[in-house]
């Protein structure tokens, strides 16, 4: 007999607990982690019977996901899933990141899970909403203010508004918007731009500081340094078998990135060669998004499946030829 899962975030992870089980037609369990399956899918079916789906290969409606588990380092996919109601599972360690982390809240979404964090369900109560006891009697007189909304909340639902109120109204719209959207952009740089310019400060003084570029520079520089390495480095980056597995977060382009910044600075490398260097270190990024930016554009199921290859292919055809075109666009760089 099928029973429901808890799920509990790991250590330093977020959100959580989750009690997942197959509810009528949401009886499938997607997964969209680079195609391969983590440890956690199987258990997590095996206590609540729900059916497997790998999310990199094809793709279900949304009305029949009974979760997802993803392993996204702190992009979209973290909150694409929440956004849409669907609990979501993170493998890695990540919080509330992303450009759609107001969707990410702790009764949907739940990181750094493994086979540990996943239960048998106890005995509880699915609801946890208590009724009112007594039906509420009607007021016998309509208040014209209410203490849980402000005068301008008030003044909106009166159905004759004066000019001033209309004015008004609308000026507090405007300024709210832009209130918002200020408010986002501080959100944007504070838990986005801010951590990632951190986190290359952190790789420049570990490479510094460690000798790891010295080492790096050895064994790169022969492919970094010349427009043939730079192509191996681009082919062997896009293909389809491995661009998925080194895309998530971009994590591999940043790395790489950094250290051949570095060793352009030290004068290892040719500047000029900084273009074609960005082009074959990202050919992949992005490899593991593919599914889940064609659900984002309603792709139906079919289209997914052939979809997924066809972009991956396509990488790995363009992959190459790109990297030569850059190198051919930094003649003249830095001259």
């Amino acid at each position: 007999m099928a029973e429901k899962a808890k799920i509990v975030k790991g250590s330093g992870g977020f959100g959580g607990p989750l009690t997942i089980g197959v509810d009528g037609n949401r009886d499938k369990l997607m997964y969209v982690t680079g195609g391969h399956k983590p440890a956690i899918v199987d258990k997590i079916c095996d206590i609540t019977g729900a059916t497997p789906v790998n999310g990199f290969e094809t793709s279900v409606p949304e009305e029949e996901i009974m979760a997802a588990v993803i392993d996204c380092g702190g992009t979209l996919r973290c909150g694409i899933y929440p956004q849409k109601g669907i609990p979501t599972i993170n493998i890695m360690a990540t919080g509330k990141s992303g450009p759609l982390r107001q969707y990410i809240t702790e009764d949907i979404y739940v990181s750094n899970v493994d086979v540990d964090q996943v239960s048998v369900a106890g005995e509880e109560s699915e609801s946890t909403s208590v009724k009112a006891q007594g039906g509420a009697k009607e007021p016998e007189h309509q208040a014209t203010y209410s203490k849980d909304k402000k005068i301008m909340e008030t003044r909106a639902e009166q159905e004759n508004k004066s000019i001033l109120t209309r004015i008004g109204l609308a000026a507090g719209k405007v300024i709210n918007t832009f209130y918002q959207a200020s408010r986002d952009a501080v959100e944007t740089m504070l838990h986005t731009v801010i951590p990632f310019m951190g986190f290359v400060a952190l790789l420049i003084g570990i490479i510094q500081g460690s000798g790891i570029g010295d080492l790096f520079a050895n064994i790169m520089s022969p492919l970094a340094g010349n427009i043939w390495g730079l192509l191996a480095i681009g082919f062997i980056c896009s293909l389809p078998f491995l661009s998925p597995l080194l895309g998530p977060g971009g994590v591999i382009g940043q790395v790489l990135g950094t250290l051949i910044g570095v060793e352009i600075g030290k004068g290892n490398i040719p500047p000029n060669l900084a273009l074609p260097a960005l082009f074959a270190i990202n050919t992949q990024n992005a490899a593991d998004f593919i599914p889940v930016g064609l659900g984002l554009a309603e792709a139906e199921t079919k289209t997914i499946e052939v979809g997924v290859p066809s972009v991956l292919y396509s990488r790995f055809i363009n992959g190459v030829p790109r990297v030569f075109v850059a190198w051919l666009a930094s003649f003249g760089l830095y001259k």
